[in-house]
């Protein structure tokens, strides 16, 4: 459904973007993550047609950015929207409606989808930030898009409606619909999407699915061994861990080594209640190939 291949971007001397290059299928949920300046809202501005890619080229199902039918096809919610104070969430549906060529009697809808409906006559002027972000997402909603391109689309929102939100998200990638979600916010979307692309200073240094990147970074694994209490200590000296509290020892291994430490643990017997393993967490990953990268341009 999308398609970047070798995209660069020059702002004068400065490269915001060099040679970018992946794709998003439909029905595919790929994070775009990045420090600030990294080049994430310069790529989105590529995609959406707002700005050109100095070389390269970009395509959604097929049309050029900007063209009249990828914007038929493209949703966008950037971080904050923007709507007039004066008008209830009714009314700035509506209007969007009828800019789509789309029924205006769809906006209840849309609004009851994002959870809305309860304030759908209130002026958007009295809507806290989380509540004028489900407006933009209701906005974005319109007309069935094939790709959506949300730029930290839950900032704002408190946990109940983040989730809310990802179960939107899960239904339209189950219905067909690609989604390049940009979030700083990596413990929701670790859990949340199918594939992780890392920006770096313009450099993408990471495309993969969580469990492919894990194994190429290699970090090291935690194991959270639930000893009797009366058995911590012996527990920690016999699998070189340490005791964290009255009952938890803590063993670190390398990832090839799991398999070995836990055949270990598991000969322990009655001295072990139960175990637990913790692989590295996306913002693990994050901070490895970041790193990586600043090492391969000389930064650290």
């Amino acid at each position: 459904m999308l398609r970047i291949s070798r995209v660069t971007r020059q702002f004068g001397s400065v490269a915001a973007l060099s040679d970018v290059s992946f794709d998003v299928a439909a029905g595919e949920r790929v994070a775009l993550l990045g420090h600030n300046g990294a080049g994430k809202s310069t790529l989105m501005k590529i995609v959406l047609g707002l700005i050109p890619a100095t070389s390269g080229s970009v395509s959604v199902a097929g049309h050029a950015p900007g063209s009249r039918a990828a914007r038929d096809l493209t949703a966008y919610l950037p971080e904050n929207v923007a709507f007039h104070p004066a008008l209830t969430g009714r009314e700035q549906l509506r209007f969007y409606l009828r800019m789509k060529g789309e029924p205006p009697k769809a906006a209840e809808g849309l609004l009851e989808r994002v959870g809305l409906g309860h304030a759908i006559d209130r002026r958007i002027g009295t809507y806290s930030k989380g509540m004028r972000q489900r407006v933009g997402l209701a906005q974005a909603l319109i007309g069935r898009p094939r790709l959506m391109i949300l730029d930290e689309p839950t900032s704002g929102l408190d946990p109940v409606s983040r989730r809310e939100f990802y179960a939107i998200l899960d239904e339209l990638a189950k219905g067909g619909a690609a989604i390049l979600l940009s979030s700083h916010a990596l413990t929701e979307v670790e859990a949340r999407t199918d594939r992780i692309a890392i920006l770096s200073r313009g450099i993408l240094v990471a495309n993969d699915t969580i469990a492919a990147l894990r194994r190429g970074a290699g970090l090291p694994i935690q194991l959270q061994v639930a000893a009797r209490p009366e058995t911590a200590d012996e527990v920690a000296e016999r699998l070189a861990g340490v005791r964290v509290n009255g009952r938890r020892v803590d063993v670190t291994c390398e990832p090839d080594d799991k398999l070995d430490r836990l055949g270990k643990i598991a000969g322990l017997g009655h001295l072990v209640d139960d175990v637990e393993v913790v692989p590295p967490s996306l913002e693990d990953i994050y901070s490895h190939f970041s790193r990586l990268a600043d090492r391969r341009e000389g930064r650290a």
